[in-house]
């Protein structure tokens, strides 16, 4: 895919080798009980997530802060393409009902190599001003630390 100058102020890329099969990296991501257990940045949770994959399907995933605090985090999914991709975005709550305040959608790849996953998380942000609130929240450390702590799950299956 070619990407424009104007989308690249705009969005936000994790690349790792996850040393584990891509139909277990993508049921880590589509298995509530299994994305709980990795999903927010230790000493963070996930006391809460349901996934309805399926283009259209709802999601909702809470993240909780060591103070005790919920970040409910809705959503929706666009594509879903078993052990390939998943496309979700947060301008939607659920059943197309628009959110206050769209944030991003996410572009995830699963791609064999090596018996590895090659795994790239892509967010799209709706402003540069977005992305950069995005990168000094600490993207690149927070979703790289989920990243080993999904390749730890990912390896338990």
């Amino acid at each position: 895919m070619t990407q424009n100058a104007g989308n690249n102020d705009r969005q936000l890329v994790l690349t790792r080798l996850i040393d584990a099969p891509r139909d277990k990296v993508y049921r880590a991501w589509t298995e509530p009980e299994l994305l709980t257990r990795w999903f927010a940045p230790k000493p963070w949770t996930t006391p809460r997530a349901e996934l309805d994959v399926r283009p259209g399907g709802s999601s909702l995933v809470t993240m909780r802060s060591p103070e005790g605090k919920d970040y409910p985090n809705p959503g929706v999914y666009l594509e879903v393409v078993k052990n390939e991709r998943l496309v979700f975005t947060d301008a939607y709550t659920s059943a197309w009902v628009p959110s206050d305040k769209p944030f991003m959608t996410v572009t995830l790849t699963f791609e064999d190599e090596d018996g590895k996953t090659r795994y790239t998380a892509t967010a799209r942000h709706w402003s540069a001003a977005d992305r950069k609130a995005h990168e000094e929240m600490g993207f690149h450390e927070g979703w790289g630390q989920c990243a080993q702590q999904l390749e730890e799950v990912a390896r338990e299956l």
